[in-house]
């Protein structure tokens, strides 16, 4: 069962978001970086997610793009500032369809016992941005992403 959790405190300009993974770190931030793992993973579970680019590096860009069952499009993109395996990633996250909300995630992971815990800290430029991102259902995508991720590393332990 995952004990996902997400804040959004009222007024603030960020989103906290833990989970833990039954897997070593490594094998974590592999899945979370290889773009063949990334393609299993990320997204909703009724789309396909195709990988543009995925240049994990510092100055790197990505981009995907999720393919749902009525044809429809959606991209998203941004650049790797920092890369720290199997530690930390600091990247930015913009969706296309809506240019210029761009926030800064930055993702830690630390080994407990053999069990990985995912932290993800997003910043947004205001609070009515993070508000907005809350607001478009993205802790059910979230969920559905980070339940897809637990299922392809407990594949490969």
């Amino acid at each position: 069962m995952s004990d996902l959790k997400v804040v959004a405190e009222p007024g603030r300009q960020d989103i906290v978001i833990t989970r833990t993974f039954d897997a070593p770190r490594e094998a974590v931030f592999a899945a979370m970086t290889d773009p063949d793992s990334i393609a299993r993973w990320w997204g909703l579970d009724d789309t396909d997610t195709r990988i543009d680019i995925a240049d994990v590096r510092a100055g790197g860009r990505w981009r995907f793009v999720e393919s749902a069952p009525d044809g429809a499009e959606y991209g998203f993109r941004g650049v790797f500032h920092e890369v720290a395996a199997p530690e930390r990633m600091v990247q930015t996250f913009e969706f296309e369809g809506m240019p210029g909300h761009v926030s800064m995630d930055t993702y830690t992971l630390e080994e407990r016992d053999g069990r990985t815990l995912y932290t993800s800290v997003s910043v947004f430029q205001s609070v009515e941005d993070r508000d907005g991102m809350v607001a478009s259902g993205m802790e059910s995508g979230l969920k559905q992403s980070l339940d897809a991720l637990e299922k392809l590393v407990a594949e490969r332990a």
